[in-house]
């Protein structure tokens, strides 16, 4: 049996990655409260990662060189933080773009003549250049909010109308209010086509630049009318326009996959999943929010499909540890649900996390715009208990707790060593023993804390 020392690190909400006491392995002295399955391996990890957004790329410009590469560096660097290796992007604006915009916003222009990226060039195009100084190989996916406007039947960016509490406006007219379960795309052949012609675009002009984009996305959160940029699709419309997609992404060696779903109900993927043409080209399914209320079930049904965690819950801006706490079941729950990849939303912001249209939401650093300095968040930290030890290949390990503790994650790396991250959510410390294999170890998990043990190969 492998004596070698266990590193573990901790984090309270007092004290950010404190390397404590490794711990050991020792006989087994009594009935383990936690058994790690390493024989019985689940999915693999394809990466950790966030989302590049203008409002990201803005926030970093007011630091000084020095500041923003070390707070790029902490995102990307092997080894340096939390090594994000598989992030998300926007096509055309989202809600933390400066405002609305398409890549061809001429009415009519099913020809794309007018498409172009130079939007891009001042905040999304340097951002991802400057993340992949130090994750040359950082891959990429990416959705839409909208479609440019004159794709879509109520011929606005927005489907919903800001609350009379709102002070932002987006001008829509109540007759171009949208409502889910409808098609707010012109589902006619000739804009299905374009649009899918749009997608093409967009990867060859950001290839052109340097940049491969590996996987689309159709739309953002399909069933969701927004006051920013949104669109909602029915399973019906989507799986009509991914079968004009899929071609145009096969050409170019880019996979399809669905969402991003965020509705607990299995049925919206199902229907894409069994139709004939769309079903095939499928190489996985994106979901956030409620949409993890339907992973048991899609991972169920459709086992060979990827499942990825496209955008963590965004909080409220005020960035402070009960949100932590609270994301850390997010993740319990994907990774226990079959998910293979795990994307946290703003990458940086200002102080308050306000968007354009006026929602405050958290990141994994903040910047002052005053003093203009940074500060790493509570979440910054939890991402990195898991992502700054799990590599990509990693295989998530089922646990089971038979004295109550459920709290914890397990992975094997491809090298063979087990990260095991646990949560004591309790106001007192919690000794908890594990057994992986014939290794037993025991811990004292401190008060309100997360931890990551690295148990070494055998």
């Amino acid at each position: 049996m492998s004596t070698a020392p266990i590193s573990w690190i901790v984090t309270t909400t007092d004290a950010a990655w404190q390397q404590h006491e490794p711990a050991t392995t020792s006989p087994i002295t009594g009935m383990p409260d936690v058994f790690v399955g390493v024989d019985d391996p689940r999915q693999s990890i394809e990466g950790f990662g966030a989302s590049f957004n203008e409002l990201g790329w803005t926030a970093l410009e007011l630091l000084d060189d020095d500041a923003r590469e070390g707070v790029l560096r902490s995102f990307f660097e092997p080894d340096a933080g939390l090594d994000l290796t598989l992030c998300r992007m926007p096509l055309g604006a989202n809600d933390f773009s400066r405002d609305w915009y398409s890549y061809d916003e001429v009415d009519g222009d099913l020809a794309l003549e007018h498409f172009s990226i130079d939007n891009d060039r001042a905040t999304l195009i340097p951002f991802i250049r400057a993340a992949k100084r130090y994750q040359p190989e950082l891959r990429l996916w990416a959705s839409p909010w909208s479609p440019p406007s004159w794709m879509k039947t109520n011929g606005h960016y927005a489907g919903a109308q800001p609350r009379l509490d709102q002070s932002v406006k987006n001008g829509l007219r109540d007759d171009q209010v949208g409502h889910e379960g409808t098609d707010m795309f012109r589902l006619d052949d000739d804009h299905l086509a374009a649009y899918a012609a749009y997608f093409g675009r967009f990867i060859d002009a950001y290839a052109a630049e340097g940049i491969e984009i590996g996987m689309v996305m159709p739309q953002n959160e399909f069933n969701s009318a927004q006051v920013f940029p949104s669109c909602t699709w029915t399973p019906e419309g989507l799986a009509r326009f991914i079968g004009h997609l899929a071609p145009e992404m096969g050409r170019r060696d880019v996979d399809v996959f669905l969402g991003t779903l965020e509705r607990p109900n299995p049925d919206l993927v199902q229907f894409v999943v069994n139709d004939p043409v769309a079903g095939p080209a499928l190489s996985g399914v994106g979901a956030q929010w409620a949409g993890k209320g339907a992973l048991a079930v899609i991972h169920h049904d459709n086992p060979a499909l990827r499942i990825y965690q496209t955008e963590q819950e965004c909080g409220d801006g005020l960035n402070d540890w009960r949100y932590a706490r609270y994301a850390w079941t997010i993740m319990k729950q994907f990774f226990s649900n079959g998910a293979s990849a795990y994307m946290y939303w703003n990458m940086a912001l200002l102080e308050g996390g306000v968007s354009r249209w006026g929602w405050a939401q958290n990141s994994l650093v903040v910047v002052d715009p005053e003093t203009r300095t940074v500060r790493y968040t509570h979440e910054y930290h939890l991402l990195r208990h898991v992502s700054g030890a799990v590599a990509v290949g990693a295989r998530v390990l089922p646990t089971v707790s038979y004295t109550g503790f459920e709290n914890q994650l397990a992975f094997v790396n491809p090298d063979g060593s087990i990260v095991l991250v646990a949560h004591n959510d309790l106001g007192h410390e919690q000794s908890v023993s594990y057994l992986l294999g014939d290794r037993f170890f025991e811990a004292v998990l401190p008060a309100d804390s997360f931890s990551t043990f690295v148990i070494p190969a055998v």
